[in-house]
């Protein structure tokens, strides 16, 4: 016996339904759908800019000015406070989504949580020599690049592959959860860079991961709206991947 399909006679039609029969009208809706995404990423990567931009510049003050480096490193509050006001604001962005859409209030959540992380990362980067933070940024942008690029150009398509980045999580955790046990009894050298190898491979994969749904065209995709939180997530991407880069290769100053 053949079911036949529930409809519902209040819910509006897609344009694939509304347009079937109509060849003329389903290019045009698929042309006007390649437009709307062509502006979102090219609004995402804007942003994401003017968002790295920052951070680097901070970064770079605080590594090469020293009496910027001394005065935050002996005002650790500094440091506490930046890091309650990026808790927030990303709790506000990510769990709040008619606040991150709701302009201007998403974009001065995103200034806030901009300058709060790239503070924390000019305090972390003060502690490394000059040298270490050139090559962690350089190794970075680099990465991003081929990612990116790797993101546009290729057929696989890694948002299908939630469980391999679910499985990396888990091996991470498990090795902080070891080292929070081991670091009372001295520091393991080994055991640290371990840690810092699975995230960066773990932040390299979510950064292709996320470039592939703002791009749209394999199985899962973001929608144009969610610009803030698109730009959001590759940032974060790019910032913890520089930070496990400079725990792993960084040194320390003389």
């Amino acid at each position: 016996m053949k079911k036949s399909k529930v409809v519902n006679e209040n819910e509006p039609p897609s344009y694939q339904e509304a347009t079937a029969g109509y060849p003329e009208m389903e290019a045009q809706f698929a042309w006007d759908d390649k437009i709307i995404r062509r502006t979102f990423i090219r609004k995402v990567y804007a942003i994401l800019m003017l968002q790295l931009f920052v951070t680097v510049g901070i970064v770079c003050l605080f590594t090469f000015c020293a009496p910027v480096r001394f005065y935050i490193q002996t005002n650790p509050s500094l440091y506490m406070a930046s890091y309650i006001m990026f808790f927030a604001t990303y709790i506000a962005l990510s769990c709040c989504g008619d606040l991150r859409r709701q302009f201007p209030w998403n974009i001065i959540l995103l200034v806030l949580f901009t300058l709060s992380m790239a503070f924390m990362m000019g305090f972390v980067s003060s502690f490394y020599n000059t040298k270490s933070v050139m090559l962690c940024l350089g190794i970075t942008a680099l990465v991003c690049l081929s990612v990116t690029l790797f993101s546009f150009q290729s057929k696989i398509d890694v948002t299908s592959c939630q469980g391999v980045l679910f499985s990396l999580c888990i091996a991470m955790l498990l090795c902080a959860i070891t080292i929070s046990i081991v670091v009372p009894f001295g520091y393991v050298p080994w055991l640290h860079a371990i840690y810092a190898v699975i995230g960066a491979i773990l932040f390299t994969l979510f950064l292709a991961f996320d470039t592939q749904l703002l791009l749209g065209n394999k199985h899962y995709s973001i929608s144009p709206e969610e610009y803030v939180f698109a730009t959001l997530s590759l940032y974060l991407d790019i910032i913890y991947l520089f930070s496990f880069l400079l725990q792993l290769m960084g040194n320390g100053h003389d």
